[in-house]
C-alpha cells in the first residue's frame, strides 16, 4: 500500500514509489514542485526515513533520503508516495 510521506510519523522508513505534486502545492506549479523534489533526491526507489517532526503541528519534518537529510513542509511531503 502506498501512502503520502506527509501523513506518516517519525520513525517511518520506506521507499519512494512516485511523486504526485498536482494537488499538494498551492504556491508552485506541479512541474516545479516535482522538479524540486527530484533534485532533493526523491526519486523512485530512493530509501527515505522520517527523522524528526517540528514541535508545533509536526511541521516541518526532517527526512533522510539516500543518506542526505532535508527538511520539508508536510504539504510538500504529501506529494511523495512511499511504500
Amino acid at each position: 500500500m502506498h501512502r503520502p510521506l506527509g501523513a506518516l510519523h517519525r520513525g517511518f522508513s520506506g521507499h519512494v514509489f512516485r511523486i504526485l505534486p498536482a494537488a499538494h502545492s498551492n504556491t508552485l506549479p506541479a512541474e516545479e514542485m516535482e522538479r524540486r523534489l527530484i533534485e532533493l533526491g526523491f526519486v523512485e526507489g530512493a530509501r527515505v526515513a522520517i527523522l524528526h517532526e517540528g514541535l508545533f503541528g509536526r511541521d516541518p519534518i526532517a527526512v533522510r533520503v539516500n543518506g542526505a537529510t532535508v527538511a520539508l513542509r508536510r504539504r510538500e511531503a504529501m506529494a511523495i508516495l512511499v511504500s
